[in-house]
């Protein structure tokens, strides 16, 4: 684990900051909160805003991608660094093919330094000898005021172009002054990243240490409650055999009182069903008696009621009892023995048996209180072992010595970056002067413009041109003097800052954003013909360790750890050093010492089995059922009694109005009370045992089988507790201690994931990498430069043409010493005699002898 640690470090020695970003932790249920690792803010920005000059930049990269469309020379800069740069002759021509396009230009280039310089002598000594434009004489011709004209505006275009291009060198050269300026600022980030990461490493460090009191409290936490957790596990388990048994032995108590009841309905029921069949027995006898001595009357005598009466009188018969229950056997000894078995309170003691397995957590905390110190000693040993670890390292030391080495290191730059910015300022002062060279020929060139539009008139002659018409002549010609004088020097920066500039921009800087130059970097045996993997074998003196360049480089830019950027894995495994697995068998020993015994739970005492037998005995199961369904199936009287009084009524309904019509609905109602006195209770209560006799049916069926089933359930049950519950307290004890151990575990992983990921996230590494090369050497310093040469070169270019157009239209504004005469006036054409453009009659010129003219008066 040191090693592990102490690796973390290496981020310190490479120079990198820490990420500034941090992971997010996902709790969900039964998972460990281990929190979010401490990280710093870092102020590094990366963002390049070039503004619109960008738009020159593009237009460069295409100009050079014109220039140079070859792809990058890969294998050619492979072996140009195997070989230490010693290239033959193959090597000169690859090279030569892939920089065509920069020789080519190069070569015009230096054409252009030597022969401008050159042609511009030529120009000057043929010039003093009158030729090349040199002699102050202008030839008349008829279609010069369209040349003079053509001149004028071609100088003009020249000079636009030009001036962009001096305005363009002049912006990137102001550009490339202001990104040098805002250098230190950037700097001076990265090594506040750098000390924000220096002092939050040892932060993350301890933090990751002291979090391991999350799992360790979590597990001492578990084991205060090993109780309800173990015991709750253990129970169940159990329950699954146990509670239905229990359930089993407490549905029997229900059904023992049920069968008691429902004896005492049906004993009640009995009698009061005797008593109500002899009571309404009567009561017809006396409506029989009484109804018969009325059809004796002499009124049914009658020949209208004989006939009547005689139907009701052979349908007395009806008015009779049908049910006997006074034949049914009474279950006076099965209600007995039933309450005899009631006297013990068999639901109690099922109670008991709850109660006691209920009480299974309480016999674990108990049983394991020893042993649950010993374990708790064990996971504090865990902490200590590695606090002393962590605090056996040289962290605080290693430190505070790169914390000096760091703040000697800005003093340094800081101290030697004016310097920089100095030379940057004789740089900047001398592109100054090269812009305001050809500044100088430009004002030259627009102020002939300008004078010689604003001073020609046209009605002058050469001879006779006006002093601001001279003047602009003379501006031109100064500037083509210009021009030769300062071309060449300015062509040398061109070609120069195009060569370096040029190549810089296709060799590193397109390669970097493409990494084809990582591509290069990562050859195996390319800087050491010893080393397959340079990266590796420079860090960690093995190489054979697939670490590259690329590989770290985009890891870092993913922000990675330093740990898996490094790879180093393959030289500190974490899970060594961050394991519990030498622990684990000391938790084991500990957690396989649990002996719990739960022989002292009792389910079901023997008092309660034995009252489970008796009532077995009880003697439900030979009550006569089918002699109870018979009679309560039957009607209890043989005829309806509503039915015969309705009938007896219409009967009578028959007879002649009187006496026997009276009395006979008389006789009517009074077996309607009947009825309704003895009938209708009678029928309720024959409901009511009939419910009854079916319920004690429905328990007498196999109730000896039943019985044995459920005292052979609880004892199989008792047994279980008694015999196998070892089995399932080891199984459930290993549960138990693997939810322990998967706290550390969790908290093992989430370390291993912070060194991974959080720890000394490498981003920053590639911010220093992308720093150096893609906005220092890049987007400032090339940039600036390639756009700087290709306007300073646009602008040099054009003084060829201007030079032309310049000479050419000086001759249009210059006063001249001599012009055209036309021998015979007559010939002149009147046009140009009014114009005063093409033929005079001048002797001299401003009082200067003349022998052309002078001759050729003397013949006139």
């Amino acid at each position: 684990m040191a090693f592990v640690l102490c690796s973390l470090l290496l981020l310190v020695l490479l120079g990198g900051p820490i990420s500034e970003g941090q992971s997010l932790h996902k709790i969900t249920p039964g998972t460990l909160d281990l929190g979010y690792l401490p990280a710093g803010n870092y102020e590094t920005n990366l963002h390049v805003d070039s503004g619109p000059i960008e738009i020159l930049f593009r237009i460069v990269r295409a100009f050079l991608f014109v220039v140079q469309p070859n792809p990058f020379p890969e294998d050619l800069i492979r072996k140009a660094v195997q070989q230490r740069f010693e290239h033959t002759k193959d090597d000169y021509q690859k090279i030569a093919h892939y920089e065509i396009g920069f020789i080519v230009l190069a070569g015009l280039g230096l054409l252009f330094v030597v022969l401008l310089p050159l042609i511009g002598m030529c120009f000057c000594m043929c010039r003093c000898c009158n030729n090349c434009g040199g002699e102050m004489h202008q030839r008349q011709k008829k279609n010069g005021d369209c040349r003079r004209r053509s001149f004028a505006t071609s100088l003009f275009v020249v000079s636009l172009i030009m001036s962009i291009g001096v305005f363009c060198a002049f912006a990137t050269n102001q550009h490339l002054t202001t990104q040098v300026q805002g250098m230190w600022p950037l700097i001076k980030s990265n090594f506040k990243d750098l000390r924000t990461l220096l002092t939050d490493t040892p932060e993350q460090i301890d933090y990751l240490v002291s979090q391991f009191d999350t799992p360790k409290n979590q597990a001492l936490l578990d084991l205060d409650n090993i109780g309800p957790l173990l015991g709750g596990r253990v129970q169940n388990q159990l329950g699954k055999h146990v509670l239905p048994a229990l359930d089993a032995v407490l549905n029997m108590a229900g059904a023992i009182r049920e069968t008691r009841e429902a004896l005492e309905n049906v004993s009640a029921s009995m009698e009061i069903l005797q008593e109500g069949t002899n009571r309404l027995s009567a009561n017809l006898t006396d409506a029989k008696e009484n109804l018969n001595n009325t059809l004796n009357d002499a009124a049914c005598s009658e020949a209208q009621a004989a006939s009547t009466c005689n139907v009701i009188r052979n349908s007395l018969n009806q008015l009779s009892i049908n049910a006997n229950f006074s034949r049914l056997p009474p279950v006076t000894s099965q209600l007995a023995k039933v309450s005899e078995v009631l006297k013990i309170d068999l639901a109690s003691l099922v109670q008991k048996g709850y109660a006691a397995f209920n009480d299974t957590p309480n016999l674990v905390q108990n049983q394991t209180k020893n042993i649950l110190a010993d374990v708790k000693s064990v996971l504090d040993s865990i902490g200590t072992n590695i606090t002393v670890v962590i605090k056996m390292l040289p962290i605080q030391e290693t430190i505070t010595d790169f914390i000096i080495y760091l703040t000697q290191t800005e003093t340094y730059i800081e101290n030697y970056f004016p310097l920089v910015e100095q030379y940057d300022f004789y740089r900047w002062l001398s592109c100054l002067i090269a812009c305001c060279l050809l500044i100088l020929i430009l004002v030259f060139y627009y102020l002939g413009l300008l004078c010689g539009v604003c001073g020609y008139n046209k009605h002058k002659t050469p001879t006779n041109r006006g002093c601001v018409s001279n003047t602009g002549g003379n501006f031109l010609m100064a500037g083509v003097g210009f021009s030769f004088l300062f071309s060449w020097a300015l062509m040398i920066i061109v070609v120069s800052t195009f060569v370096l500039g040029g190549n810089v921009e296709k060799l590193v800087c397109e390669p970097f954003k493409d990494k084809a130059i990582f591509q290069v970097l990562d050859t195996p045996y390319l800087f050491n013909p010893q080393w397959k993997n340079y990266l590796s074998g420079l860090l960690f003196k093995n190489p054979d360790v697939n670490l590259t360049f690329e590989q770290v480089y985009s890891d870092c830019k993913k922000n990675k750890g330093i740990y898996t950027s490094l790879q180093l894995d393959k030289f500190y495994n974490i899970s060594k050093f961050l394991s519990i697995s030498q622990y684990t068998q000391d938790l084991t020993v500990q957690f396989e010492s649990i002996k719990i015994n739960l022989s002292t739970i009792v389910l079901l005492d023997e008092v309660g089995k034995e009252n489970l037998l008796n009532f077995s005995f009880s003697g439900i199961d030979g009550i006569d059922f089918a002699a109870y369904l018979a009679e309560v199936n039957k009607s209890i009287t043989k005829v309806d009694l509503l039915s015969f009084a309705n009938d007896l009524e219409a009967r009578a309904e028959q007879l002649p109005k009187g006496a026997l019509e009276n009395a006979l609905k008389g006789h009517a109602n009074n077996i309607r009370m009947i009825h309704r006195q003895h009938v209708v209770p009678m029928e309720q209560e024959m409901s009511i045992l009939n419910q009854s006799i079916r319920l004690l049916q429905k328990t007498a069926t196999e109730l000896m089988v039943k019985v044995s089933q459920v005292i052979t359930t609880v004892e199989g049950a008792q047994f279980l507790i008694n015999n196998n519950a070892s089995f399932i307290i080891i199984e459930e004890t290993k549960k138990y201690m693997n939810m322990i151990i998967d706290y550390f575990e969790q908290y093992i992983q989430w370390v291993k994931d912070s060194i991974a990921l959080d720890v000394a996230a490498c981003r920053p590494l590639a911010n220093i990498i992308d720093t150096a090369i893609e906005i220092f050497l890049c987007s400032y310093i090339t940039n600036s430069v390639n756009a700087f040469w290709f306007g300073l070169g646009g602008a040099t270019i054009f003084l060829v043409p201007a030079i032309i157009f310049a000479v050419k239209l000086s001759k249009y504004y210059r006063r001249m010493d001599s012009e055209d005469v036309y021998d015979d006036v007559e010939t002149l054409p009147m046009k140009n005699m009014e114009n005063g453009n093409y033929g005079y009659h001048k002797d001299h010129f401003y009082g200067l002898h003349n022998p052309v003219m002078t001759s050729a008066m003397e013949q006139w």
